[in-house]
């Protein structure tokens, strides 16, 4: 009898670090960090601490307990039963699809930066940013078909779009300050937050910053040796990270005032402003395509990895079986991916469509906004829950043991549920605020409504099945 095909371990060290480079780092947040003030580098501090530090205890050792393809639907899954894994799954695919389509708009925005005066007219054009969201979606989803090694090989290159511009951005910094000195007084006042309503609510999100370190346990059985290689991958990315999101934001503040890099182009914006300051204008084409390139990536790291999910839902038999398939020549799941990917140009038509349809956008933007933080309350609880557990030797265990991983993950847990109570308040000079509530809470309800009425059907389907056999 002909072997099933499995999945191709095709996922190294280097790869790895990349990817989590790619997931993790948007570095449109040095600029919107930067716009904030010197004392969000308090709050990065705060993030660091308060959410990443306990993420990535998290995802080390319950990747070394269940290392297997799934991730986060798994270890929910495992702490919490078969309901709460696919709920996990759910709000986690469904509140990553408008992710898609915003990071390759703001991609788009930033090549016309490369092409002068003359392509900012394209500025306005609904069909330029669908052909460029569509088209790379297509080329992500197809890439990732063929195989993990065209998959991984996309992130690798893209992860160049992150780390060259940072770089240029380090050192524009430095020769200004060498030049011209500090433009930000970095005072003890200076540094100290000020608490606001809306303050409190951009510091939430500047906590999730640091997510997606989660994301790649989700194709643990195409890593190569995942129990030793994520949690040094997890190391190695998280410190370039951090680093990179701390030195970014200094850097602009120390080379710009902070309201010369807000909006969602403020990091071209800012980049633009320095080399012209520095006689350096030649560096704002390369930097613009890069930036797209860094977009291009956050799309491909996040469809690589979370249309993983529904594949092993597939197998468990909460999605169609369809989904459970492997491609028996790319050992990849391709129906999954490819499911995904076209859900994702759907969403993509969605937010630049007529009026109406964009209505339609909008609701699936609020529907997964705040269902976002969602699978963090399961995976930290599955943390908590599973210390229950006895561990075998070849996991790895939190420095400390069981209080120590515990206390992590409570602090995790606790910073998680803040950020959602938080991101459900709306802002001080929001005109409607009982609307808004409405709008994000109700769209969050119906979206994990969704779900459970996915799974009931899927769970009857099953019992008439045993019934019949």
């Amino acid at each position: 009898m002909a072997t099933a095909p499995t999945l191709k371990r095709g996922i190294r060290f280097r790869d790895l670090v990349l990817f989590y480079v790619m997931s993790g780092m948007s570095i449109r947040w040095t600029a919107t960090a930067a716009a904030a003030g010197p004392s969000i580098l308090i709050v990065w501090v705060a993030a660091l601490v308060g959410f990443f530090v306990p993420l990535a205890a998290s995802v080390m050792e319950l990747s070394s307990r269940h290392p297997e393809e799934g991730g986060i639907y798994i270890w929910a899954r495992e702490a919490f039963g078969d309901f709460a894994g696919f709920i996990t799954a759910w709000t986690y695919w469904m509140s990553n699809l408008p992710y898609f389509s915003g990071v390759l708009y703001f991609g788009a925005a930033s090549v016309l930066f490369a092409f002068g005066t003359r392509a900012q007219g394209l500025r306005a054009s609904a069909v330029y940013y669908l052909c460029f969201a569509a088209v790379w979606l297509a080329v992500i989803t197809l890439a990732n078909i063929v195989g993990v090694n065209v998959g991984k090989w996309l992130n690798n290159t893209a992860a160049i779009g992150t780390l060259i511009p940072m770089g240029i951005l380090l050192v524009l910094g430095v020769i200004a300050y060498l030049r011209f000195g500090s433009v930000t007084h970095f005072n003890r006042a200076a540094l100290i937050p000020h608490w606001t309503l809306n303050n409190a609510i951009f510091w939430s999100s500047v906590f999730f910053a640091f997510g997606g370190f989660e994301s790649a346990s989700s194709m643990g059985d195409e890593i190569v040796n995942p129990r030793k290689t994520i949690p040094l991958a997890i190391l190695t990315g998280g410190s370039i990270l951090a680093f990179a999101y701390m030195a970014g934001t200094s850097a602009l503040l120390v080379a710009l005032p902070s309201d010369a890099v807000g909006g969602p182009d403020g990091f071209v914006n800012g980049i633009h402003m320095l080399s012209g300051k520095l006689g350096m204008g030649w560096l704002v084409a390369p930097v613009a395509l890069l930036v797209a390139l860094n977009a291009v990536g956050g799309a491909a790291a996040y469809l690589s990895s979370t249309s993983r999910l529904p594949f092993v839902a597939g197998i468990d038999r909460y999605l169609p079986e369809a989904f459970a398939k492997i491609h028996p020549r790319y050992r990849t799941p391709w129906v999954a991916i490819g499911v995904y990917g076209l859900a994702g140009i759907v969403v993509a038509l969605l937010g630049q469509a007529g009026t109406s349809v964009r209505g339609a956008y909008d609701v699936l933007v609020a529907m997964g906004f705040l269902s976002y933080f969602v699978p963090y309350l399961f995976l930290f609880g599955a943390m908590i829950r599973l210390q229950a557990r006895p561990a075998g030797p070849e996991v790895r265990r939190v420095p400390g043991g069981k209080p120590v991983a515990i206390a992590l993950a409570g602090l995790g847990l606790v910073s998680t549920a803040a950020t959602i109570v938080l991101s459900a308040i709306p802002a001080e000079d929001e005109p409607n605020k009982l609307l808004a509530v409405v709008k994000v809470v109700g769209g969050c309800a119906v979206l994990m409504g969704a779900g459970v009425v996915v799974f009931l059907l899927e769970q009857r389907k099953q019992r008439k099945a045993v019934s019949a056999a």
